[in-house]
């Protein structure tokens, strides 16, 4: 973790505290280490002596013992009676011996197992493992367990002339022998006999050891050396010196002992020596180090609050008290803290003013307008910005706009006008009523009707005005500035001179971008599905084909117009993805439909927007040959006009491929006959403008009989869209109108509905029809 310090002094002072306080931690840990090394090693050497000089106290104590009892066997008086079992004679003579040596008891076993003991007695378990200790040969002085006591046991063959047993002297391993030990040491350390159970060590068959850890780390390895082991006491040095021992199963060690607390003890007095000399240092230091980093630092905070000022925008100086650095770092601030300011004033009038003309932009005009509690902000724009342009120049249209400009600010009584964008330029009005600053608005638009008069050239210029109001009803559009600039397109839409922003027939444009979005996860689930409104065959007198519609009902807004849609998916690239989608779900239909017995021409709507991309024609072709389908590709007239080329070639590819084209809504738009005769269409559909008219107007109706003439003559059938009224469906059957589509003949129907209707008898439509 690191710590962050907001003072330079305090840096400094922790710094250099820190610095000589791990200084004194690195002294400090090098005595320590040393001292406690040295203790270690006088503990580990005086327990090792310790241990020499017990082995060398129980071998003294084995040979005494074994003497004593070598001349108890070797007596003939004693040889005899332990040969005729005199046992008087035996215990007397063992009981005269142990007073002699001075041993806790004497026994004699017989190779037998028989026992005779004086001063202890064995058990049957005691004088079996004795027995077969002394009997395999293997040991003859060891640790023999007696009652639950470990005893030192020396034993003496007694031969007649043949081993008939052994006198055995036991010496009772006590503490009083262990302080007699202790007292040999040079330091107070612990001795004690362990012996080994199935529950672990114990002392002097006591309760269990703390040191048995201690002892099977010594024992395994092998080597008898002292090791340091943590008791409840704390941490000790043990030495754990194995004994020999007539059990197997039940070993000894002679374990010293030795708490390195008290081998620490002597140089506490002179740790808190220098623990006091380390603490009064450290407080020396930082007073010292306190008073040196004040001096430093006074003229660097100095520095820092003219820094914070500067950044503030205020005027910062510092006055420059010497000729070292510190004073040199001053001087060169002040002439930064100039330049600075000369700086800052040149990039804040290029920020806000416009290059070209010299007039505040945009931005000037956004934070103004934030700072005007009730106003307007008007937009002006040049009308036929591009052709006047073009004709004039860039330069010379950057000095049309200035003295535009310069008009505008006089005839506002000085008000300043800002250059926005390349044709427009706003200013800032203050009226009582909307209607008050659509009027001034309309005034100050007539500031261009005198000639502007440029370099060698007169140029007139128009003006259109839009209008946002600078607080309350922003219609969902933040900027002011934009809010203007939507009302001048809204004042040119409507072929007016001037236009305040009006937020309903703005909409919402940016909710109606999110739609597609939303629209491309909505074909995924039954949201988005298909419609067909059925196209009657007069001739036939059935329905012999469905027009194929997209809807989408949204869960939050509900039925979303597919003018809506499909339009802004033409706008965002989304309409190819929209189209395939359609045309794989009418393929599917058209199965399901032919599958109910119901053979019918799917018609289906391509984007003009596709017919100049191949690679969908390729996906159109694909589907078509995969599946078989029956399809008729429905595109408007005026789809081919943007690029003719590609479009035609396309549209050839679909006729050479017998997928049907149909042309839609002709007679909505400029219709073209040079275009009309190089399309290689089978279906010419007219637009339902001119057929709900047609029970009503002469003119539609001639408009009608002469398109299903051209139609014929050009061979393609008709179809009449928009029918609705039985008069128009007799009126379109006697000027030979092919095929008739509208709500007279079924509004669309999902699949389900056009399958019932499907399976209604022909002469059903006929009445419907007629």
């Amino acid at each position: 973790m690191t710590i962050k310090f907001k003072n330079l002094r305090t840096r400094l002072t922790v710094l250099y505290m820190g610095m000589f306080g791990v200084a004194l931690m690195l002294v400090a840990l090098a005595v320590s280490t040393a001292i406690t090394g040295s203790a270690r090693t006088l503990v580990r050497d005086e327990l090792s002596a310790t241990g020499n000089v017990y082995q060398q106290i129980w071998a003294s104590q084995s040979a005494q013992l074994r003497q004593g009892a070598a001349v108890l066997a070797q007596d003939y008086g004693f040889r005899e009676a332990v040969a005729t079992n005199d046992e008087p004679t035996v215990r007397s003579a063992l009981d005269n011996l142990r007073a002699r040596q001075k041993v806790d008891g004497a026994l004699i076993l017989g190779v037998d197992g028989y026992v005779t003991s004086a001063g202890v007695d064995l058990d049957t378990a005691t004088a079996d493992v004795l027995w077969k200790g002394l009997n395999g040969g293997d040991i003859d002085a060891g640790v023999l367990s007696i009652n639950g006591q470990p005893y030192q046991a020396v034993s003496a063959p007694v031969m007649a002339p043949v081993l008939i047993g052994w006198v055995v002297f036991v010496e009772r391993l006590d503490q009083s022998q262990m302080r007699n030990l202790e007292e040999l040491s040079a330091i107070p350390l612990s001795a004690s006999v362990q012996t080994s159970a199935p529950d672990g060590w114990h002392d002097m068959a006591g309760p269990a050891s703390a040191l048995g850890g201690a002892i099977d780390r010594v024992l395994a390895a092998g080597n008898e050396k002292p090791v340091t082991t943590r008791t409840p006491q704390g941490e000790a040095m043990v030495l754990a010196h194995p004994l020999p021992s007539f059990d197997d199963h039940a070993p000894a060690v002679l374990t010293l002992s030795y708490p390195m607390a008290k081998a620490m003890k002597p140089f506490e007095a002179m740790f808190w020596a220098l623990g006091a000399i380390a603490f009064i240092g450290l407080a020396i230091l930082m007073a010292g180090t306190w008073m040196l980093s004040r001096g430093l630092t006074r003229p660097i905070t100095e520095l820092d609050e003219a820094v914070h000022r500067l950044q503030n925008g205020e005027h910062a100086e510092v006055a420059v008290t010497s000729a070292d650095e510190i004073g040199r770092l001053a001087a060169s601030f002040n002439a930064m803290a100039g330049d600075i300011r000369d700086r800052e004033a040149r990039l804040t009038h290029m920020a806000l003013h416009d290059q070209e003309t010299g007039l505040p932009n945009r931005l000037w005009l956004e934070r103004e307008a934030s700072r005007t509690a009730e106003g307007y902000v008007i937009l002006f724009g040049v009308d036929r910005f591009e052709i006047v342009r073009n004709a004039i120049g860039f330069d010379s249209m950057a000095q049309l706009v200035g003295a535009l400009g310069s008009r505008l600010s006089a005839a506002a009584g000085g008000s300043r006008v800002a250059r926005v964008a390349a044709g427009a330029v706003g200013m800032i009005v203050h009226a009582d009523s909307d209607a008050e600053a659509i009027e001034l608005a309309i005034e100050l638009c007539a500031v261009a009707d005198t000639p502007v008069k440029l370099i060698g050239a007169t140029v007139d210029a128009a003006l259109s005005a839009g209008i946002g109001r600078a607080r309350g009803g922003n219609g969902g559009v933040d900027s002011v500035v934009d809010r203007a600039g939507i009302g001048l397109d809204q004042a040119r839409a409507g072929h007016k001179k001037a236009a305040l922003f009006d937020a309903a027939a703005y909409g919402d444009p940016v909710g109606n971008l999110s739609l597609i979005s939303e629209l491309m996860g909505a074909l995924e689930t039954a949201q988005v599905w298909m419609a067909y409104q059925p196209k009657y065959d007069l001739r036939a007198d059935a329905i012999k084909g469905v027009e194929a519609l997209m809807r989408w009902n949204h869960p939050r807004r509900g039925f979303v117009s597919p003018d809506l849609f499909i339009t802004m998916a033409e706008e965002t690239g989304q309409i190819r993805a929209l189209t395939e989608w359609a045309v794989r779900q009418s393929i599917a239909d058209q199965k399901t439909l032919a599958e109910a017995g119901h053979v019918v021409t799917m018609s289906v709507n391509i984007s003009g927007r596709l017919l100049s991309d191949e690679s969908f024609a390729d996906f159109a072709l694909e589907a078509v040959a995969a599946s078989g389908a029956d399809l008729c590709f429905e595109i408007t007239e005026t789809a081919v006009i943007d690029n003719p080329e590609v479009a035609l070639g396309i549209i050839d590819r679909f006729s050479a491929a017998g997928v049907g084209v149909s042309i839609d809504d002709y007679g909505s738009g400029l219709s073209s006959l040079a275009y009309l005769k190089r399309i290689k269409a089978d279906e010419l559909k007219i637009d339902k403008a001119f057929v709900m008219g047609l029970d009503e107007s002469a003119k539609d109706a001639l408009l009608v009989k002469s398109t299903i003439d051209l139609a014929h003559s050009l061979g393609m059938t008709i179809t009449a869209e928009g029918v609705e009224t039985p008069t128009a469906l007799a009126l379109l059957r006697g000027m030979g109108c092919d095929t008739a589509q509208g709500y007279l003949i079924a509004r669309p129907l999902n699949l389900t509905g056009l399958i019932e209707r499907l399976a209604g008898p022909a002469v059903e439509a006929k009445t419907q029809a007629a």
